[in-house]
């Protein structure tokens, strides 16, 4: 994708959701929120997204008044389910949905036939948290940094495997980015669930692996993995000794991130008061303490323009990466 494509791109995403564009379709309203508010999960219980969603729940009757944050999840197809029938409701604040990458960013990319678009089919509302990803791998290899990774790859083309929680998954496309910009191969072994994948990894079914750090932090401590690199440039300190694929790769940084969308159309006056309520608890210090404790996760935080800036990024890098690879959800 070129550079005025991605360009023409951004102001699209931009203007389609109504923050350079026309008028919106919803009045604003005072007051947000006079009723318990229903937020759709993507994915199902007791995942980090779950998690996510359940923490910010709880503490939502604090900055409302005592009205309620609804969790319902709705799983299924890389989360496009949930974001299918988001994408239908009034852009009135009383459904809001758990944003991540699939769903709310490159979902028609992988699955041609969805009913949306999802980088025009919402107003994002505010990008609440980053969740770091470690480059582990089986004990048996013998490489210890990322340059020893690229060299052994380089020597045995396809000769290593590496795990995902599924096609187009993030830890599909983290890999997939890593492998393009190293200029090396492997083959892919996609599995249905963060927990498969990580469980493949320390059978030594596959060699490497790209899970969130909260996912794959207990197999390094018991050495049953190691951690050859984080995604982030910022690393993470609970891996304090490992460093950074961007000292090796400069500029590479991934990161699975989660946010608030409402369908599109919403008046940016209301977007930007459920924006503040929900930026009042991602800045509760239990709240950040909490999902760094369960997800090694950091709140980020911001504007909804900030949020819509960052999903056409998003959008921008991750669609030359499906399609080159031909990658499609599965």
């Amino acid at each position: 994708m070129s550079i005025k494509s991605i360009n023409l791109l951004r102001r699209h995403v931009l203007a389609s959701i109504g923050l350079l564009a026309a008028p919106a379709i919803a009045r604003a309203q005072s007051g947000w929120p006079d009723r318990p508010i229903r937020l759709i999960v993507p994915f199902g219980a007791g995942g980090a997204i779950d998690t996510l969603s359940r923490t910010v729940a709880a503490k939502f009757p604090e900055v409302t008044g005592g009205q309620t944050l609804v969790v319902e999840n709705r799983p299924g197809a890389g989360g496009t389910i949930a974001g299918a029938a988001v994408a239908r409701e009034k852009p009135d604040g009383l459904t809001l949905m758990m944003a991540d990458v699939g769903a709310n960013a490159i979902g028609k990319e992988l699955i041609p036939s969805l009913s949306y678009e999802p980088p025009t089919a919402f107003t994002p509302i505010i990008h609440l948290v980053n969740l770091p990803a470690v480059l582990m791998a089986h004990p048996t290899v013998t490489a210890t940094t990322v340059q020893q990774v690229i060299e052994q790859a380089k020597a045995r083309p396809d000769g290593f495997t590496y795990s995902s929680a599924g096609n187009g998954n993030g830890s599909h496309l983290f890999m997939a980015l890593f492998l393009k910009e190293a200029g090396i191969s492997m083959v892919h072994v996609p599995y249905r669930s963060g927990a498969e994948m990580v469980t493949a990894l320390i059978r030594g079914d596959a060699q490497f692996g790209f899970p969130t750090v909260s996912s794959g932090i207990g197999q390094i401590r018991q050495g049953n993995a190691k951690a050859i690199a984080v995604g982030n440039a910022a690393g993470t300190p609970l891996l304090p000794n490992t460093p950074a694929i961007s000292t090796v790769m400069p500029g590479f940084e991934v990161a699975v991130w989660h946010g608030i969308v409402a369908p599109a159309g919403m008046d940016a006056g209301l977007a930007r008061e459920i924006n503040q309520v929900f930026g009042r608890i991602a800045a509760m210090p239990d709240v950040k303490q909490r999902i760094f404790d369960t997800q090694a996760g950091t709140v980020v935080g911001g504007s909804p323009a900030d949020f819509a800036a960052h999903i056409a990024r998003e959008v921008a890098r991750w669609t030359p990466i499906i399609r080159q690879g031909g990658i499609a959800s599965g």
